[in-house]
């Protein structure tokens, strides 16, 4: 299930997850844990994060939204990005994406050597070992396997529609019940 999205079936009963598109970054015998790629945060901006870290920037700070990555820990920040940045501290996801949680690629992005794409997310959404299993048997979730485009350079409001019609499917006709045969 790793770097692949999960996307929210209509009949989500957790508001918190309505039409959302997680990015999951790990998932193991132990639990899962992903990224909400479609919801910003529209209490701060990135200059704002940046000063309350203490981060000096020389010159113009990009306009980099800030994702609500999840309803867990949302005080913690994590940096979804293209591989072509790594610490010793980076997280490597499939073969073409990286997770990273420390200050210093904050710094890297601000400074303009940071990675080729990133996706800037506070807190995370995370299932204990079985669960995230046991929900897509009750038909919680579709799967879809990541891709650069949709995560780094799909508009926000077009990420669960653009990622349900990859799957070839219209929103106005998806069922949120489960058939067994």
């Amino acid at each position: 299930m790793e770097d692949q999205f999960l996307l929210a079936m209509p009949s989500m009963g957790d508001s918190r997850f309505e039409r959302t598109v997680i990015y999951m970054c790990s998932h193991s015998s132990d639990g899962a844990m992903g990224l909400v790629v479609n919801k910003p945060m529209d209490w701060i901006t990135f200059a704002e994060l940046l000063d309350q870290l203490s981060i000096a920037v020389d010159g113009e700070v990009p306009d980099l939204p800030i994702h609500a990555g999840g309803p867990v820990e949302t005080g913690r920040g994590f940096v979804l990005h293209t591989a072509d940045f790594l610490q010793d501290s980076t997280l490597e996801i499939g073969r073409s994406r990286a997770l990273t949680a420390t200050v210093d690629i904050l710094k890297a992005i601000a400074g303009g050597t940071g990675p080729r794409h990133s996706l800037l997310a506070l807190g995370y959404a995370s299932w204990a070992p079985g669960q995230l299993e046991s929900e897509i048997q009750q038909n919680a979730w579709l799967t879809l396997p990541a891709d650069d485009d949709l995560l780094f350079r799909t508009n926000l409001d077009a990420k669960y529609t653009g990622a349900l019609g990859r799957l070839g499917v219209d929103l106005s006709v998806l069922s949120g019940e489960a058939g067994h045969a």
